[in-house]
């Protein structure tokens, strides 16, 4: 059927097409800007290298253990770099956490059988041990999977060292469900050698590279047990001694270590942001733990990965973006030993008169990005997932449900926590062990990364979620 249009009824027509195109114009026009900022972001991010040239400067500081001076020298380098960038504002938030320190002594060999007497083993105290108080001659029962010291009996165990022996899981795709499995040992060893009598723990580094250099990390000891000290071994040596055991159970191994808690200290979050143009009260929350181990650098746990999101705010500020929502780099501390920065924040968030609207964080190393974990329900998830022609361009292949990170799983009532997560294989070579050095991360990896985040929190801040 067709309408005979009155003039004014066809100049009311001609003006909703006209909007109507203009709309789609504005979309388009739109989407090729994205495009164009996706180019942009990563060209800036691989030529110039900003982040890469920062880990370096970070790197020489040092370790950066909870409480420690390195710590506060780190802190002090990452408010300069903030307020070099330019950003809208700089604070701390203090924090106060576990101090613990490793001390000078830290060494074993093997006593018995004559054979073997004198052979050093490289081991490194796990974070929160007690020393030896002196060298401690014990022989050694060993554990080759976690689950199985249940079947010790105290007789059998009883002064002792418990020597816990599973390995990584190389057969396992995601590394992280392998460190997952082995990780037990390290973190509860020490408890379940106190229960049977044992008076100490040594456990076979928790990594997927087989040399032997000692992988640490936090363990934890229970009330209602003695402590005990509790040290990492090296893959190699751990090989080397239960080979020992073998041919003669009667190994008997001496331990000297100095280590010590020492209660509390002082500690910050580290707080930049740039303001929203259009919702200044809507953040955008961009993040790491900047405390480390004190083995290596902490380059990629979790040095490289807090400077990614602090070259976001860069990378905004130099491109001149402009973000409707505010974006905030917090580095958090204390995640190694305790999440106390984590929890601080957690409570100012809860109680801020604004809105922390996303967070992304980064604690899985500076690999080649592979995609973004996300905590949030299935539509923004599917809102996330139509950006991905733009991210493509930064290596991201995938978005999809997923756990986020520690730090930034305490700021509750957000749209979404994201997770970025680069290529898994190599991180466990590295990570909590004298490897993770500055030279062990590349640039071009690093950088890709960077760019992917800033481009994410960025497609966050204009387009929004529902």
């Amino acid at each position: 059927m067709l309408f005979k249009l009155k003039n004014s009824e066809s100049r009311i027509l001609l003006i909703i097409l006209s909007v109507i195109f203009a709309s789609s114009s504005i979309i388009y026009a739109q989407k090729y800007d994205y495009k164009h900022i996706a180019d942009s972001v990563l060209n800036y991010s691989l030529s110039e290298r900003a982040g890469y040239k920062w880990l370096r400067e970070l790197c020489n500081i040092g370790p950066r253990l909870s409480g420690t001076d390195n710590y506060q020298k780190a802190t002090d380098w990452a408010v300069q770099k903030f307020t070099e960038i330019g950003c809208d504002s700089v604070w701390l938030q203090t924090v106060k956490v576990p101090f613990w320190v490793r001390g000078e002594k830290e060494s074993a060999e093997i006593v018995s059988p004559e054979k073997a007497a004198g052979r050093k083993l490289s081991i490194a105290s796990l974070g929160g041990s007690i020393g030896t108080n002196g060298i401690l001659k014990a022989k050694v029962i060993e554990v080759s999977n976690f689950d199985d010291v249940k079947n010790l009996s105290p007789s059998e165990a009883k002064g002792k060292i418990l020597f816990f022996n599973e390995p990584f899981d190389q057969s396992e795709p995601t590394t992280f469900r392998s460190y997952g499995k082995a990780v037990r040992q390290r973190g509860n060893g020490a408890i379940e050698a106190a229960k049977l009598g044992g008076v100490a723990a040594l456990v076979r580094s928790v990594t997927s590279k087989p040399d032997n250099v000692p992988h640490v990390g936090m363990m934890r000891y229970a009330d209602s047990v003695m402590q005990v000290p509790a040290a990492a071994i090296g893959v190699e040596d751990a090989d080397y001694l239960s080979s020992l055991l073998k041919s003669n159970p009667d190994v008997e191994v001496s331990i000297e270590m100095d280590c010590s808690p020492m209660g509390e200290a002082d500690s910050y979050n580290i707080i930049a942001q740039v303001n929203g143009s259009e919702f200044p009260d809507e953040v955008i929350v961009v993040g790491g733990h900047f405390d480390s181990w004190d083995k290596g650098h902490g380059a990629h746990d979790d040095g490289a990965p807090c400077i990614q999101t602090m070259e976001v705010l860069h990378q905004i500020k130099v491109l001149n973006l402009k973000p409707k929502r505010t974006i905030r780099c917090v580095l958090f501390a204390n995640e190694e030993s305790g999440l106390r920065g984590a929890v601080e924040y957690g409570k100012y968030a809860e109680t801020a008169k604004e809105k922390h609207y996303a967070a992304i964080e980064s604690d899985r190393g500076v690999f080649t990005p592979r995609g973004f974990n996300i905590d949030a329900d299935s539509m923004v998830i599917a809102e996330m997932q139509a950006w991905l022609p733009y991210l493509n361009k930064l290596k991201i292949d995938w978005i999809r449900k997923g756990s986020s990170g520690a730090d930034i799983s305490r700021i509750k009532n957000t749209k979404a926590l994201i997770g970025y997560v680069p290529d898994d294989q190599r991180y466990f070579d590295f990570h909590h062990s004298a490897n993770d050095v500055y030279q062990s991360v590349n640039a071009r990896e690093m950088q890709y990364g960077t760019a992917a985040i800033t481009l994410l929190a960025y497609l966050i801040s204009q387009e929004g979620l529902k």
